[in-house]
């Protein structure tokens, strides 16, 4: 099979230079393409040299249409609007679409919902085989430990930040109203602040902080009377995001339509 031709959405910012990077270091797949918004300084620049490699004879767009049609599939760790934008692309060109964004509002999803039925759409609030580990033993231990055992989830990251809580978080909250048999959004408890009364039981804590450069820090706590449980995970280098993202993109292709995740890429 020929590799697969990989364009990253974003492909200036941090995060894109590290998906250049891990693109094409990874066997089995190339650099076919990158976008960036019109009027970007990075429009007409070579990705390799954007990402600190050697030159790689592909430029950067802002015409994702056009890129669409050449490419197998798309990286995409951008912003709301615009992953909702390029899955509906990726539906029309049928190809592969990763999804790292975090942010959707409930119509957000309906509309990637909706292009999962053309095509392959691997989304995730966190693409790191860590992250996803911490997932699965978050719903374990919740269905394990009834509500005497109070459930928080804190998380940080960098200063720069622009959505609370993070998907990473809402993701653990998620697995643990799950793991409970609850509603997250009954359950959910976002921001404390004054005189909030005694805490609810069974409700499931955010607590958000921000500051520096932290790539990403979530722990889940199970607090009972007298012991605790606490599970941790710590990112301290964006890599393994984009290695996770490049592993899904390859486990995709060839997949029919669908709305996947992590845990289908990494059979957990």
């Amino acid at each position: 099979m020929t590799d697969m031709r990989l364009a990253v959405m974003g492909a200036a910012g941090r995060m894109g230079q590290e998906l250049v990077r891990a693109v094409h270091e990874t066997e089995g797949c190339v650099v076919a393409g990158g976008t960036e918004a019109p009027g970007s300084d990075a429009i007409g620049k070579d990705l390799g040299t954007l990402a600190g490699l050697d030159a790689l004879g592909v430029a950067v767009t802002d015409d994702p249409l056009a890129l669409f049609a050449e490419i197998d599939g798309v990286l995409d760790f951008t912003v709301p609007a615009a992953s909702v934008a390029f899955v509906a692309l990726a539906a029309q060109a049928r190809i592969v679409h990763v999804m790292g964004t975090t942010g959707f509002t409930g119509e957000d999803e309906e509309k990637i919902k909706a292009a999962a039925r053309h095509a392959a759409i691997v989304k995730a609030g966190n693409m790191s085989l860590g992250v996803n580990l911490l997932v699965a033993l978050t719903r374990q231990v919740a269905k394990a430990l009834d509500a005497d055992f109070d459930i928080e989830i804190v998380e940080m990251h960098h200063r720069h930040k622009v959505d609370a809580p993070s998907g990473t978080a809402l993701m653990l909250g998620q697995a643990a109203a799950e793991g409970r048999g609850i509603g997250l959004d009954e359950r959910s408890v976002r921001v404390r602040d004054g005189h909030t009364g005694a805490r609810g039981r069974g409700d499931i804590g955010f607590a958000t902080l921000r500051g520096g450069s932290v790539v990403g820090e979530h722990s889940v706590i199970f607090a009972a009377d007298g012991e605790r449980v606490e599970l941790t995970h710590k990112a301290a280098d964006r890599a393994i995001f984009a290695r996770g993202g490049v592993k899904a993109a390859l486990w995709a292709r060839g997949k029919g339509p669908g709305l996947y995740s992590m845990d289908d890429v990494l059979g957990i």
